[in-house]
């Protein structure tokens, strides 16, 4: 539904079946294991099939589930065109080729675990997902405006959590009622 304040967004076909299972298929391809900001590029910029405020929703519902994240957005996104069984392609398709080539991994990293550049690749591919994770960040963080109460309770989380090293439950039990009461006062009325 979109606002006043909001342009009226073009209207997107649903996606087939087969159409959800090959985006996520695509995804789970592009970065198995670091997937979140290829599944955003396929879902906001590519297919258009979510705008930015919709992902936001969705992987911000994600986050409150149970599993990882990836996966819970490739359940409501593929329920939400087609039902429980557009839920079962897209995650069938997030999911198989990351499992067939972890598989193969997994049998070449037994084999030369040892060796110094297998280390070194392994330290290098995590760096890369870091930052991913934070372009991905830095661009759903872009329709804010100014300095708004997002930016610094996002600020305050992670210096409770990165820096004074507190307990994410604590955190958490401490940061989401104030962010939804400061959520809840902002609606306009």
């Amino acid at each position: 539904m979109n606002t006043p304040s909001e342009p009226a967004r073009e209207s997107v076909d649903a996606p087939t079946k087969r159409g959800l299972f090959l985006g996520f298929l695509i995804v789970g391809l592009q970065g198995f294991g670091g997937v979140l900001p290829f599944a955003r590029r396929m879902l906001v910029e590519q297919r258009g099939w979510l705008d930015d405020r919709e992902f936001t929703e969705v992987l911000s519902l994600s986050q409150f589930l149970p599993g990882p994240n990836i996966v819970n957005v490739s359940i409501i996104v593929g329920n939400r065109f087609r039902g429980p069984l557009g839920s079962l392609a897209a995650t069938l398709g997030l999911m198989l080729m990351p499992f067939v080539i972890v598989l193969a991994l997994a049998a070449l990293y037994a084999r030369f675990a040892d060796l110094a550049r297998v280390r070194g690749a392994t330290n290098g591919v995590s760096a890369a997902a870091t930052g991913l994770i934070i372009a991905t960040g830095l661009k759903m963080a872009r329709p804010l405006k100014g300095i708004p109460w997002h930016i610094v309770m996002c600020g305050l989380t992670f210096i409770a959590i990165a820096l004074l090293r507190l307990p994410l439950l604590w955190v958490l039990a401490v940061f989401a009622p104030i962010s939804i009461a400061i959520a809840w006062w902002m609606i306009p009325r």
